[in-house]
């Protein structure tokens, strides 16, 4: 028996239909979760195991120039407290310092090292990869204009760190 399609009935082709509310920031996240899922998987192959996402925001964080363990709290959004403990871990991992900063020899600064600035170098490449990607999945101006579209939706500054203490931890 031959398959119906809408060419072979009088049906009209159904138009899709609009999406619940719900779904759009849903849609958004699972767009981002498969992005950074990626970039981790890929950063772990490249001799990056240990890094999550929560240490590339602070990493971000820190910055060229470093910063005070109070700063890195405020620019992601979090405790002072809980900003050293992350310093811990990136300390402990390798991808930061705790150094006196040369401009008042009374405040402690971290800095990102050589394998965490490797770390960033390699993300930011592989971020090129998957948009690449995304363009090959969907076009070059339907990427572009999604880009233009979150950015006109996107309240000024929208490339925040403090995700960590937004979603409350």
């Amino acid at each position: 028996m031959a398959e119906r399609t809408p060419e072979s009935t009088s049906e009209a082709p159904r138009e899709p239909r609009d999406s619940a509310g719900f779904e759009l920031p849903l849609l958004l996240f699972a767009g981002f979760r498969s992005i950074i899922d990626r970039l981790h998987a890929e950063l772990a192959r490249q001799g990056h195991p240990d890094v999550r996402p929560a240490f590339g925001f602070a990493m971000q964080a820190i910055g060229p120039d470093g910063a005070t363990a109070s700063e890195l709290g405020r620019r992601l959004g979090v405790s002072k407290q809980a900003a050293g403990k992350t310093v811990d871990r990136l300390v402990g991992l390798g991808y930061a310092e705790r150094a006196i900063d040369l401009r008042d020899a009374r405040r402690k600064i971290v800095r990102l090292t050589p394998r965490g600035i490797d770390s960033l170098r390699r993300s930011a490449a592989i971020f090129e990869e998957l948009r690449a990607e995304w363009v090959a999945a969907l076009g070059v101006e339907r990427v572009r204009a999604l880009e233009a579209d979150l950015r006109t939706l996107a309240p000024g500054g929208f490339f925040r760190l403090d995700v960590a203490g937004w979603f409350g931890a």
